[in-house]
């Protein structure tokens, strides 16, 4: 019989890794196997393995992404005023701070991240497009 209610979600729900969100595929981490004090990291590979228990080593089992993810918002500053410049649209952004700037890029690398997740957690339908709300 097959399962009904929130045990057949877990079971269809796929594992993302902590590093890139990309779906895991059987790596793991648990900061010195203490299951009980820290949680298991799932890797999508060894190289996410890799670099993901490495920070989780340095963060006392934590993987923690604030000061990356503040650099890479930071590096996206440039692509994001290119962006703008060839639509035209860099006018009303001259003039923003660059939090202003990096609450845009942080928004719409979110928006992306959760879609991706969204639909890794759905099974994929073949030869159909995913739910697009947007005209464009």
């Amino acid at each position: 019989m097959a399962a009904r209610g929130p045990d057949r979600e877990l079971l269809a729900r796929v594992a993302l890794c902590a590093v890139c969100a990309r779906e895991a595929r059987g790596f793991g981490y648990c900061h010195g196997l203490r299951w009980d004090r820290h949680p298991y990291h799932r890797f999508c590979s060894r190289r996410c393995q890799d670099v993901g228990s490495t920070i989780a080593r340095r963060n006392n089992g934590m993987i923690d992404k604030t000061a990356r993810e503040a650099q890479a918002i930071r590096d996206a500053r440039t692509h994001f005023a290119e962006a703008l410049t060839d639509l035209g649209l860099m006018e009303p952004f001259f003039h923003r701070s660059a939090q202003d700037i990096d609450r845009l890029i942080e928004a719409a690398v979110t928006g992306y991240i959760d879609s991706m997740q969204d639909q890794a957690a759905r099974k994929e339908r073949t030869g159909t497009v995913l739910d697009d709300p947007l005209p464009f």
